[in-house]
């Protein structure tokens, strides 16, 4: 359910093609809830099939054809029963947590890259996050920007502020697991597993 309720997140700002919300969902609600184009193009067509979105058949180009997508009443509704009900928690699947609580069988290097890989994963996306917190803060994100563009100036504070707040759970996600694997490292040197161990990113 949280891919139908992504993408009418992203319509209910503004109708778009397929083509134009598969590249916002990865620009914006896509550092949230990742999906394939495979996922996000029958979802659309069986949306449309449920009500929740219209299609509306637009000119593209000398000769093509495009469709455009439009939250209805009843998606609207939707939405808003989704955002307004009990969240419901699936439990957790993760496979370097997994992985983490076997490791006395894997040889110390595959120990040691392991680790440092899971540094190195998480820096990037503390890294791709605080760009985004910045353009928050900065106005300067475009799919923020189409949502202000909509939005109620008495809204506009706490639309912003909600924002970042969601990144800025992300970053701390990120962080946390930054911290996790260096603590692996010190464990393993602790261990006596392996000497010499270097943090792939020793900030």
């Amino acid at each position: 359910m949280s891919l139908r309720n992504a993408i009418l997140a992203l319509l209910r700002i503004g109708p778009m093609s397929g083509y134009d919300l598969q590249k916002q969902f990865s620009q914006s609600v896509g550092h949230v809830w990742h999906a394939p184009d495979s996922q996000i193009y029958p979802e659309l067509r069986k949306m449309a099939d449920q009500g929740l979105l219209t299609a509306e058949e637009q000119a593209r180009g000398a000769s093509g054809m495009r469709k455009v997508y439009h939250v209805t009443e009843a998606g609207e509704r939707e939405f808003l029963e989704w955002m307004n009900a009990p969240l419901k928690y699936q439990r957790t699947r993760d496979a370097a947590h997994l992985r983490a609580a076997y490791l006395e069988a894997a040889d110390p290097e595959a120990i040691e890259e392991f680790l440092n890989g899971h540094i190195r994963h998480w820096q990037v996306e503390l890294e791709t996050v605080e760009e985004e917190i910045c353009k928050i803060d900065t106005l300067t994100s475009p799919m923020l920007n189409r949502r202000l563009e909509v939005t109620e100036d008495e809204d506009r504070e706490a639309t912003i502020a909600f924002k970042r707040y969601s990144y800025e759970g992300l970053a701390a996600r990120a962080r946390g697991e930054i911290r996790w694997a260096r603590e692996g490292l010190a464990l393993i040197r602790q261990l006596g597993i392996a000497d010499g161990v270097e943090d792939a990113d020793p900030q």
